[in-house]
């Protein structure tokens, strides 16, 4: 069961969808849980998915919109802001504290990917926030990102473009797009054979834009360094990876600078390369049903 709902987030509307346990009543109080989804996604791919399952768990979920994505208002469209996207997360706990029949005293939040990125962002500033789980987590820092993006050059190129094309916007109110996901055009955000965007079957719903990334989005993508927040995270922790997944050492390196005891690294065994198990914990069964199980067992003993 769930419902369609709205809340504000800096001046701007987001929408979500707001599951319930089975045998939801309105007398009780249960402990809630946001989910957010890799960048450029939206609430109908993995937040979704992991809402809907969780909330059989015992939780009320969310899964929403980020501001200028999907549904929710915001513009330019599609337009990748991890700082704004924090700041979704924590207008997301204010929205959830609201509600009569969630536990004030359990609102956690759990990531995907970038998604991971934003919701420990948003967890080292918010003590509203009681537990965190992430799961194939996305940290990058200022030298990662080069090994992704052409290089210090390719970087600065892209950084030059995202000012260019805000002055532009500024200016003519015309937006600069280029693809979300390409397998022939390598100016896309994200150039490869990557299944899970470009199978109907998975993420390339039609909710989701496989075809449009705003050129805006690189500056505030490539200087975003969630490293740092790691050591202002004093909220139980449960981080959720592989050798398989993008990036291990540094979610390890984050894990280990998490300076609460109350933290667990589980390493998932895989026989699939860097990055290519990664798309696995969005949607196949046997990575999101074990994640799920390792995260109801981690806010079922540390929310309170």
């Amino acid at each position: 069961m769930h419902k369609k709902i709205s809340f504000n987030s800096k001046g701007l509307k987001l929408k979500g969808n707001l599951f319930y346990p089975n045998n939801y009543s309105d007398k009780q109080k249960y402990p809630a849980i946001i989910v957010s989804g890799s960048w450029t996604t939206v609430k109908e791919q993995m937040a979704g998915l992991y809402a809907s399952k969780l909330s059989k768990n015992g939780f009320i979920t969310l899964a929403f919109d980020f501001s200028h994505y999907g549904e929710s208002e915001g513009e330019p469209r599609f337009f990748e802001r991890p700082k704004l996207k924090k700041e979704d997360i924590k207008n997301a706990v204010t929205f959830l504290s609201k509600q009569k029949t969630v536990d004030t005293n359990k609102i956690g939040v759990l990531g995907i990917c970038a998604g991971a990125m934003y919701t420990l962002m948003a967890a080292a500033e918010d003590n509203q926030i009681s537990s965190v789980v992430t799961i194939a987590s996305w940290l990058h820092d200022e030298e990662v990102v080069k090994l992704f993006y052409g290089g210090e050059t390719g970087v600065r190129s892209k950084i030059k473009a995202a000012k260019n094309a805000k002055i532009k916007y500024a200016i003519t109110g015309e937006v600069e797009y280029i693809p979300t996901i390409s397998e022939t055009d390598e100016s896309a955000a994200m150039f490869g054979s990557y299944d899970y965007y470009l199978n109907p079957k998975r993420g390339a719903i039609k909710e989701w834009s496989n075809d449009k990334f705003a050129v805006a989005s690189w500056e505030d993508w490539l200087t975003t360094n969630p490293m740092p927040y790691a050591e202002k995270i004093k909220t139980p922790t449960l981080m959720i990876h592989s050798d398989g997944a993008v990036l291990p050492d540094y979610t390890k390196k984050f894990y280990n600078t998490i300076p609460t005891h109350n933290k667990q690294l589980i390493w998932m065994d895989t026989d699939l390369e860097s990055p290519f198990h990664q798309f696995s914990f969005y949607d196949q069964e046997p990575e999101v049903n074990k994640a799920i199980e390792y995260a109801s067992q981690w806010y079922k003993k540390h929310m309170n």
